[in-house]
């Protein structure tokens, strides 16, 4: 009807094919038009049978039953739906391998495909595997490919051991999760690792994370729905879990194996968030130390936060300011932001400290100071602001620089610091588009190899440096620059 070819649904019943719910939900009219009751003539027993509530979707091979309103994981006596899910992929694998003659001929004629690249004079194929949205998920796609372009984290998850989640019959078949599974035993880690070896393998333009988000719905019920989700939260909350669920075991794999490979990353890592130290905070994990001064009797309290990723505000000086070329007044760079999250403060009156000395709530002044900077340094520039009765997105362009960010002046202690210790190199960058952060659209650029990339849920470009520094960055990754062999014995 809509002539999309974007997440096409077939009825199970009649072989039709529409879009999908997540489209233009032409597959969900077309089981509402079954719905109707036959007026002209008396219904046959057959006739009133067929409702065509069960359809499939062609790209996950998930099954979907419109009367109960889920997924459906059952199968009929005879299997017939595994029969269709076959069918489909062969009809996919045959159609992949006539999609790849024809570029290959397509190539030969043409010296620049949109999904080609030239490296030394020879045409190279782009390699970069999509996530296709399964209803407003751009908010865990964009994350899910900035952490999978972080190379010693994903690394790390890459190499781990698999591990079947079934049992019995099911043991080596392709699982098909969905909500009304029931099970229990499921695994973050376990997941999160078959979505990163998935990515960059080159042999599909998209994979669907459906297994990964069933298990986001288990275990993070913040996220159960299909309505647009705060990408920063959705990060935290995600890193947390694996954590937590690196700290318990798992896959097989003790505790204590665990922890010797992370004593291998982190060396003299001190940030341990809620508990033992796991590759999540051996690499995303840095302490701020906290001085807060009493303004009556003048003194000090110190305490050290860990931290793995820090909340920048846009100063409000800046908030007007929403092109890159708008002439009025200085542009808005990182180092604002960052000066603005570190520089002496004095708190107001709703944020009183109990000053232990005077025994009462009094006025004082708050200063952040980094005393450990993580492997991989993650920005988050607070877009969303509430005011009365609205969130309202600060839609202000921040610079910010794509190579060595110096983040020197900001440590407690920048002497003990090496001479490359403290630059950082930008590797991915989530941008929000739209106005407010129950809307609009999730996409990340990520850096792979020297190339750039720009991730907009299944489609995967080619893109340059320039055009990410215009990006309105909502998310900013930075790797710490690695310095040079022999630098420190010098």
């Amino acid at each position: 009807v809509c002539r999309s070819n974007k997440s096409p649904w077939v009825c199970l019943t009649c072989s039709s094919v529409h879009c999908g719910r997540y489209v233009n939900g032409h597959a969900k009219k077309h089981y509402e038009d079954a719905q109707i009751p036959m007026t002209n003539h008396k219904k046959t027993e057959k006739q009133e049978k067929v409702q065509h509530t069960v359809c499939m979707d062609c790209s996950s091979y998930s099954t979907y039953c419109y009367r109960c309103d889920d997924f459906v994981v059952n199968d009929t006596k005879l299997g017939l739906v595994q029969k269709v899910r076959e069918h489909l992929q062969n009809l996919e694998n045959s159609a992949f391998t006539s999609d790849r003659h024809r570029k290959r001929k397509l190539l030969e004629n043409s010296s620049l495909n949109s999904k080609l690249l030239k490296v030394n004079g020879s045409a190279t194929a782009l390699c970069a595997t999509g996530l296709r949205n399964l209803g407003n998920t751009c908010f865990m796609n964009a994350i899910l490919q900035s952490l999978s372009n972080i190379q010693q984290f994903c690394c790390y998850f890459k190499e781990l051991p698999a591990v079947e989640l079934r049992n019995g019959k099911t043991a080596g078949r392709r699982t098909y999760h969905t909500r009304s599974q029931g099970d229990n035993n499921v695994s973050l880690v376990e997941e999160f690792r078959k979505t990163l070896c998935a990515l960059w393998q080159g042999s599909q333009t998209a994979f669907s994370p459906e297994s990964l988000f069933y298990v986001v719905w288990k275990i993070m019920p913040n996220f159960r729905g299909y309505q647009q989700q705060d990408a920063h939260e959705f990060m935290r909350y995600l890193l947390d879990h694996l954590h937590l669920e690196l700290q318990g075991g798992f896959n097989g794999v003790s505790r204590s194996v665990i922890l010797q490979e992370n004593s291998n990353l982190s060396g003299s890592n001190k940030c341990c968030i809620n508990g033992a130290s796991t590759v999540v905070t051996a690499i995303f994990g840095g302490i701020l130390q906290n001085e807060v001064n009493c303004l009556i009797c003048g003194t000090e309290s110190r305490k050290f936060d860990p931290f793995l990723d820090l909340s920048l505000d846009i100063p409000s000086q800046f908030r007007n300011k929403r092109t890159k070329n708008q002439e009025s007044g200085p542009m808005c760079t990182l180092r604002d932001c960052l000066r603005s999250f570190t520089d002496l403060e004095e708190l107001d009156e709703t944020e009183l400290y109990m000053c232990h000395k005077c025994k009462k709530k009094q006025k004082s002044t708050k200063k952040f100071w980094i005393q450990k900077l993580p492997k991989v340094l993650c920005l988050h520039l607070k877009r969303f602001h509430w005011t009365a009765y609205l969130r309202n997105k600060v839609d202000t362009y921040v610079e910010f620089p794509l190579r060595g960010l110096d983040m020197k002046c900001y440590l407690l202690e920048p002497e003990n610091s090496g001479p490359e210790s403290c630059l950082y190199d930008l590797v991915a960058v989530v941008v929000h588009h739209g106005s407010g952060v129950g809307s609009g659209h999730y996409t990340a650029y990520a850096a792979h190899e020297g190339r750039w990339f720009h991730f907009n849920d299944s489609t995967v470009t080619l893109t340059d440096e320039e055009t990410v520094g215009k990006a309105k960055a909502y998310i900013l990754f930075y790797v710490e620059r690695q310095a040079r062999p022999g630098a420190e014995k010098l």
